[in-house]
């Protein structure tokens, strides 16, 4: 007996992964603690032991990973006073989408005095994944933020790299109210031949951001005092009162080592889960 099963484009987006994550932290009596959490699909965050007087997180994708057509949502807001760190249970892989682009979105809002580390491990994309991620961050003029992200093009120990898809990352940033910060990076079609150029990323596999806020030229010097050290090329700046660091590495350990020299300049505590 013979048996025809036909999978329409229908059944593909019903089977579609989405997940979300709301909530926020406040200050009581020098201690940061969790408020209201909204938690749904197929993503989640926990909170090991209090570390001292802040407070960390951690996100788990129970998807296993993120696929064309996804969505995930999370949007964390940090009250006056408060401290927060949040990382990932391990590194996000974006899949091969044959359809629809997966969409990621992370909306931050940070409070006078409050502090926010947002510290994810590393995000590998396969060949043809395709992802649209947008970063919008509400600042106090008197709060606080680190921010890091690296992205990996294709799995280099297994062999892999990212030849075709499409990554494509847009971050917003108001501080007081004022647009500080715009930027919209594209990558797609013959993605492994864009990063082969000398101006993108000159052969490199993977690339990484850290946005510091507040940011000076002390800090600049600082980060600048360690290039000897660094196995990647690492850019650093500062303008509009934050500092940013740009890194450029042919595989991800090297970046991430990078990566951890400029956060150690900052002062900044890793996540447990960085160091393992």
């Amino acid at each position: 007996m013979r048996s025809d099963v036909s999978v329409t484009s229908t059944d593909f987006e019903a089977n579609r992964a989405r997940g979300a994550v709301r909530f926020d932290v406040h200050a009581r009596d020098g201690v940061t603690r969790r408020g209201a959490l909204h938690e749904s699909g197929s993503l989640r965050v926990r909170f090991p032991s209090p570390e001292g007087e802040g407070l960390s997180g951690v996100f788990v994708n129970t998807a296993g990973g993120v696929a064309g057509g996804d969505r995930f949502d999370i949007e964390i807001s940090a009250a006056d006073r408060s401290r927060l760190t949040l990382t990932t249970a391990a590194a996000e892989k974006v899949y091969r989408a044959p359809g629809a682009a997966a969409q990621l979105s992370i909306a931050l809002k940070v409070g006078a005095g409050a502090h926010l580390s947002w510290l994810p491990q590393e995000t590998i994309l396969f060949d043809r994944a395709r992802v649209q991620r947008r970063f919008d961050i509400e600042l106090d003029e008197a709060a606080s933020l680190l921010l890091c992200e690296i992205v990996v093009f294709g799995r280099a120990a297994m062999g892999e790299r990212m030849e075709q898809g499409e990554f494509v990352d847009r971050w917003r940033l108001r501080r007081g109210g004022r647009l500080v910060f715009a930027e919209t990076v594209r990558l797609d079609g013959n993605v492994g031949a864009k990063l082969g150029r000398s101006a993108v990323a000159k052969g490199g596999a993977a690339i990484g951001t850290a946005l510091i806020v507040p940011g000076d030229e002390a800090l600049v010097e600082r980060i600048r005092e360690a290039s000897d050290s660094f196995s990647g090329e690492v850019g650093i700046s500062a303008w509009n009162g934050f500092a940013m660091a740009r890194f450029c590495a042919q595989d991800a350990a090297r970046l991430r080592a990078d990566m951890m020299t400029v956060l150690a300049r900052t002062g900044a505590a890793l996540p447990r889960l960085w160091l393992n």
